[in-house]
């Protein structure tokens, strides 16, 4: 993939056209949050996203790089202002960093406001430096553990120190990391405190994340399941908790440890519905988009990018179409012996 500039993108200006009317859901909600998920591969096989032998798609099922790219314009045009790559691994994708020169312009130009990046953190250390050219400023690692052996069993084989060299590189080139961590009753739910001081003492903020029943996994989620209501319980049992107003545009709700001076977020889609204040969709590897990260709605926008390759007609309205039926929540729970709520895996409808 050629990186796009504003010489030779014959979509940049239709897209980011100012008389684009905004795009405001049933609810009077702006939608101006997308994450765009650019491969459903990960290099890890975390037991409560995927089963250990993961059917992924095949390759043509999947976006180029360059319709992503397009993706990404249109959306930018219809007054997105911050966009997430995730995958999957993102990092994985070849000729990632392609894509990410690529959607950078929209930054210096001012139309978009922040690109950020959800990783594992196998690879950063490769990719570091390039991230923070490309003008990413911040970005999140997900882990769930400090032990290394814990470790290689929850994600069936990965290496720790690989997490922590990547970190150490995004140290290095300047960018600000937060850590998203997954709450398992059975696996780290004692260690979470020491969790969030080595973060606090790294400089890192920490976000804790309930499980979701996204995708049928190899456990049952109702033995791993435990209310964030417990842990922050456990954390105000050691710091101070102050409220904190801080916010990135996602559904976390963050606190600050006075004696630690960091912050812990909350995503809590199980004990409390965060749906009122959804600014998000998602598009997928596949190209398609979810206005609910909880529902099986599903727009295809493949078939608008892949039969107008030179008009963006059909792509807008798809997106706009989608919009005017994103629902108002969702309908997440865990039960016993129960379906997933959500067939599609988390690393299938992007993190």
């Amino acid at each position: 993939m050629t990186p796009y500039d504003a010489t030779d993108d014959f979509l940049t200006a239709r897209s980011l056209s100012p008389a684009r009317a905004p795009l405001v859901d049933p609810f009077g909600r702006r939608i101006e949050y997308v994450r765009v998920s650019v491969t459903d591969r990960c290099d890890l096989r975390c037991a409560y996203c995927m089963p250990e032998r993961m059917q992924f798609l095949p390759r043509a099922e999947v976006l180029s790089l360059e319709e992503l790219s397009r993706v990404c314009t249109v959306f930018v045009g219809l007054g997105t202002r911050k966009l997430r790559l995730t995958g999957g691994e993102p990092l994985v994708r070849k000729g990632f960093m392609e894509l990410v020169e690529s959607i950078s312009r929209h930054l210096r130009r001012g139309a978009l406001d922040e690109l950020t990046l959800t990783t594992n953190g196998t690879n950063l250390d490769r990719f570091a430096a390039d991230l923070a050219r490309c003008g990413v400023k911040r970005i999140n690692v997900s882990l769930d553990t400090l032990n290394p052996e814990t470790f290689r069993r929850l994600t069936r084989g990965g290496d720790l120190d690989k997490v922590m060299a990547g970190l150490d590189a995004a140290d290095a080139a300047g960018l600000k990391v937060k850590i998203n961590t997954v709450a398992l009753k059975a696996d780290n739910l004692a260690d979470i405190p020491d969790l969030v001081a080595w973060a606090h003492g790294r400089g890192f903020d920490l976000t804790l994340i309930e499980t979701m029943p996204l995708g049928v996994v190899d456990e049952d989620r109702t033995e791993q399941f435990v209310s964030l209501d417990q842990v922050r319980q456990t954390l105000a049992s050691i710091w101070t908790l102050e409220g904190d107003a801080y916010a990135t545009g996602g559904p976390a709700r963050y606190v600050r440890l006075a004696e630690t001076g960091g912050r812990v977020g909350f995503i809590t889609p199980m004990s409390h519905n965060f749906c009122d204040t959804c600014n998000r969709v998602r598009v997928t590897c596949t190209g398609t988009l979810h206005t609910c990260l909880g529902q099986d709605d599903a727009t295809d926008l493949r078939g608008a990018l892949r039969s107008h390759p030179g008009d963006d007609a059909p792509l807008v309205e798809a997106i706009r179409g989608a919009i005017a039926v994103k629902p108002k929540g969702h309908d997440f729970h865990i039960a016993r012996d129960a379906r997933p709520s959500v067939a599609r895996h988390m690393s299938t409808t992007g993190g």
